[in-house]
């Protein structure tokens, strides 16, 4: 155990304290991913999840990050601004839907929140990292 005190906590990252558990977390997010393609759901709701999820956790790393891949798979302005407000946006109406499980095979169902899960563990090393997020 180590005795040395950081003298800047904000310079810790957790991802990197532990190579071998942050392989694990990506061997994860790439199996829900993977799981998510099988069950037939599109780049766009993976994206939208991530989003989402990186919303209600507050994590600004992840929100830019999936921001980028978002739009990447095809998502429009439109649909990104209005995501905070997913319920109420008739846009949205079928996202909505999608995350109910009266609408969805078990096997997507199952995808979505291991993809919810997954976001939620990865957001949950980034804000302790304090990854930063970078202007581009």
């Amino acid at each position: 155990m180590s005795t040395d005190v950081r003298q800047d906590p904000l310079a810790f990252y957790l991802d990197k304290s532990d190579p071998a558990a942050w392989k694990a977390v990506g061997g994860l997010a790439l199996a829900a991913k993977n799981a998510a393609r099988k069950a037939g759901l599109d780049d766009q709701l993976v994206e939208l999840v991530n989003l989402r999820i990186s919303q209600i956790n507050g994590c600004a790393y992840c929100l830019e990050v999936h921001t980028r891949q978002g739009i990447d798979a095809g998502l429009d302005s439109q649909r990104l601004g209005l995501l905070a407000a997913w319920r109420e946006a008739e846009e949205d109406q079928h996202v909505s839907q999608l995350m109910s499980h009266h609408v969805l095979t078990d096997e997507q169902y199952s995808a979505v929140q291991w993809l919810a899960i997954t976001m939620n563990v990865t957001n949950r090393i980034s804000i302790l990292s304090h990854h930063p997020v970078r202007r581009r």
